[in-house]
């Protein structure tokens, strides 16, 4: 358990950090603009190589707002993890920023059968992948040797 009497150290993470943290898949969060302003929503990720990929609904928020209605034109979007333990006041988090892109009815047979199962009911039936553009990290930790 960290002594909340050390000192905070905030570490930039590097890109191999940052996958390796994310690379279990879990929860993530994702941002982007709407008509009404931008919007963060909470989705169930996995990652395919480098990019993450989670399922949503057609017709929903990000089905719509997400759709440029030009091909090969793909909206940015930010992606985020992180893992934050509130009791030793240490955590980190990884930001995602890339183009959004449709998974078409092609690209779906060539994934692995680990894509991720949204846990909100309903038709998931709209696969978004996000390549990495820009990804940063960072933890927070306490170093007890700057205690002493």
């Amino acid at each position: 358990m960290s002594d909340r009497s050390a000192t905070p150290v905030l570490e930039e993470l590097d890109t191999e950090e940052c996958l390796r943290l994310i690379s279990p898949g879990g929860i993530g969060r994702v941002g982007f603009n709407t008509a009404a302003g931008p919007t963060v929503l909470p989705v169930n990720y996995t990652m395919d190589g480098r990019a993450v990929l989670f399922r949503t609904a057609f017709g929903g928020p990000m089905d719509e707002d997400l759709s440029t209605g030009v091909r090969g034109v793909e909206l940015k979007i930010a992606f985020e993890v992180d893992q934050i333990d509130t009791a030793v006041r240490e955590g980190w988090s990884v930001l995602i920023q890339g183009a959004a892109h449709r998974v078409s009815e092609e690209e779906l047979a060539t994934l692995s059968s680990s894509a991720a199962e949204p846990w909100a009911g309903g038709e998931r039936r709209l696969y978004i992948r996000v390549h990495p553009v820009q990804l940063t990290g960072r933890r927070i930790r306490h170093d007890q040797t700057a205690a002493r």
